[in-house]
């Protein structure tokens, strides 16, 4: 249970120790380290650890983001956030002008050996940018202006991602801007209406094959009617049914490190990638999935805390978002991997292989430690 000090009394906070949740930075270690290990299971049936050696060096890459975030003055984002919302556009835009393309979408830009994908780091930039929106106008939050200029803060840059496209991180911009909306106490009779709209649009979206056709590209139809059947290898889920398969084999106790039949003949696309919970579930069976699963759950319980309790409804805000992106990435990753939802293409927070991905999250431990230690401490 969480406690909180008088502010100012000097010997209680002394007695606490650092404002510093060593917690939260413990569990993103571990869930790297999963990470990393499955990555060099995968890979070394696969590219002979080329993945593994990269992702090493995205997550050394990775601490120049986390120091960044970690260190600077979140006020600094505040006072910034028009300029950023600006550069978060432009470097949007840019993808449908110059944006390499891959595997039917343009998402990525080539910076020397590295490749970068914008949509990434919009995430965070669109939590910083509408938290600090909404903190500007809390005494006017209750006022349908200020939703509505909300709402066309996040659906701007969103629609900007959806063209390229990337239906996946379109749906965690808006999930994330319902998450802060909630935070910042919008009224909730005009984020109920908001959903409801949305959720008809969609709906007349999958209803209507000229319109699906119209909207969605082929590939994403393929995946949202690959979710009503079993196929063979030419198929339309092949990806979930060998997981399926997959976690099968693994049973309770694994198959061991190292050891997975699936992972070694391939059967599996996109395995180092979006799919990599597989490696888990096969080389380390339920018990392995399971204990991977506390780790997230005590991840998000401790971003989760933070949260709470943060008097400052900027920090608030940012900590709800933060939230909500990586929580929405590890629920929709586990659930198309276990064919609860369509594939759509959203990474496993820490595990999966991407260097924009992966610096994402390392650059949001650091924020939301720097929030932390400029907020009254607290106990376990």
């Amino acid at each position: 249970m969480a406690s909180v000090t008088v502010p100012g009394n000097r010997a209680a906070d002394s007695r606490r120790g650092p404002r510093f949740d060593f917690w939260l930075l413990l569990a993103a270690l571990l869930l790297l380290t999963v990470g990393l290990m499955s990555l060099y299971s995968e890979g070394a049936t696969r590219d002979g650890l080329a993945s593994f050696r990269k992702q090493v060096l995205n997550g050394i890459i990775g601490i120049g983001p986390f120091l960044i975030f970690a260190l600077v003055n979140p006020r600094l984002w505040q006072r910034m956030a028009i300029p950023i919302y600006v550069v978060n556009l432009l470097m949007l835009m840019s993808v449908l002008v110059m944006g390499k393309a891959a595997k039917g979408a343009a998402r990525w830009i080539d910076i020397g050996p590295l490749q970068f994908q914008p949509s990434e780091l919009a995430k965070l930039l669109i939590v910083l940018t509408l938290a600090a929106f909404y903190a500007s106008r809390q005494d006017r939050i209750h006022r349908f202006s200020t939703f509505a200029l909300g709402f066309a803060h996040a659906i701007v840059p969103a629609f900007l991602i959806f063209r390229q496209p990337h239906l996946g991180a379109f749906t965690v911009v808006m999930v994330a801007w319902f998450a802060i909306s909630l935070v910042a106490n919008v009224p909730g009779k005009y984020l109920a209406g908001t959903i409801l709209s949305i959720l008809l649009l969609v709906g007349s979206v999958l209803a209507v094959p000229a319109l699906r056709a119209k909207v969605l590209d082929d590939y994403q139809v393929k995946r949202i009617e690959g979710m009503k059947q079993k196929n063979d290898r030419q198929g339309k889920n092949w990806q979930t049914d060998r997981a399926e398969i997959a976690f099968g084999v693994g049973g309770v106790g694994g198959t061991g490190f190292g050891n997975g039949q699936q992972k070694a003949g391939h059967f599996i696309p996109e395995q180092h990638n979006d799919f990599i919970f597989t490696v888990v579930g096969e080389e380390g069976g339920l018990i392995g999935c399971t204990l991977v699963l506390a780790a997230f759950g005590f991840f998000f319980y401790r971003i989760f805390l933070i949260m709470l309790l943060a008097t400052d409804p900027f920090y608030r805000m940012i900590a709800g978002g933060i939230f909500a992106v990586l929580g929405f990435h590890t629920f929709v990753n586990i659930a198309m991997v276990l064919q609860i939802v369509p594939v759509v293409g959203l990474w496993l927070p820490f595990l999966s292989y991407g260097g924009t991905a992966l610096w994402l999250c390392m650059a949001c431990v650091g924020l939301l430690l720097n929030i932390r230690r400029r907020e009254k401490p607290l106990l376990f």
